[in-house]
């Protein structure tokens, strides 16, 4: 029972890591945390529904909505967040994406209504049995692509030119101008990739769920848990932090007293240790400020 309940808390941690993935890439190009970003990927996984309704793959759907969701953040930071993000203010920025969240969901209830859809399982469905323990196949794709796509993150920001681009366009940004360096058009590649991201998650998790306006909220929380454990200018930590909470989310609802019951307060519990045991997370760099 022990090893079933850690197999379903790595594969519940991969959809968290998933969406804690794209609140890293926004706020590692802006350093704004996007509590939108739950909504991006609830869009994206409608567009995903809509194609599969008019006929295509759920595959050649995926990638349209995936080019979709990246110009609709893409442009709704070139809208509503560069202008603001000029002040260096983070609640009216925090305002803003909270504002975007719920004309977003609204939209997504007027548009496809508020009953429940299914969308079809990217990997197929059935179980596969390893080692006495179940797992499906949907599970096993959810978690090798989210960690295909933390790692070529992880490389990206890390090892490449546009990656070392970003960070100097974050921590100065005035000297990143002088060099050279559009720190507009950095962020707005950020929120674009992060959309896309969004968007690939938001079409992994619709199987697992089924698909309605409110299915992102609960699952916007433990991203937001995943990234403040991880680290959230971390892709990898992202990764790490999201099958950790996972992982005591399940173990907590399986085996405390009326755990079913209390599984966001774990979420919650976790990000105020983070926040006060080491507030940068476990992969995040802690960041020095001259006076």
């Amino acid at each position: 029972m022990l090893l079933q309940q850690l197999a379903d808390g790595i594969a519940t941690g991969a959809i968290y890591s998933a969406l804690a993935l794209a609140i890293v890439l926004v706020f590692r190009a802006s350093r704004t945390l996007n509590f939108a970003q739950g909504e991006f990927a609830l869009l994206g996984a409608y567009v995903s529904w809509q194609l599969v309704v008019w006929g295509l793959p759920v595959w050649a759907a995926l990638p349209v909505s995936m080019a979709l969701l990246a110009a609709l953040s893409a442009a709704s930071e070139r809208a509503l967040i560069r202008p603001l993000a000029r002040r260096h203010q983070a609640l009216p920025l925090i305002i803003v994406t909270l504002g975007l969240m719920i004309a977003i969901n609204a939209l997504i209830g007027w548009a496809w209504t508020y009953q429940t859809k299914e969308v079809p399982a990217l990997f197929g469905g059935g179980a596969v049995d390893l080692g006495g323990v179940a797992v499906s196949r949907q599970d096993i794709g959810i978690v090798l692509t989210v960690l295909v796509v933390a790692v070529v993150l992880g490389v990206l920001f890390e090892f490449t030119r546009w990656g070392l681009r970003m960070r100097a366009a974050v921590s100065a940004p005035e000297s990143a101008e002088l060099s050279g360096i559009s720190t507009g058009r950095t962020m707005t590649m950020g929120w674009a990739i992060a959309g896309a991201v969004g968007a690939l998650a938001g079409t992994l998790i619709a199987p697992e769920l089924f698909l309605h306006p409110g299915m992102m909220a609960p699952v916007l929380i433990y991203a937001f848990a995943a990234a403040t454990l991880g680290g959230l200018d971390s892709p990898v930590g992202a990764l790490i932090g999201g099958l950790t909470v996972g992982v005591v989310e399940n173990l907590a609802g399986s085996y405390l007293p009326h755990g079913s019951d209390f599984k966001q307060v774990v979420a919650l519990v976790i990000i105020v240790v983070v926040l006060l045991v080491r507030p940068q997370g476990i992969l995040g760099r802690r960041e020095v400020v001259r006076v």
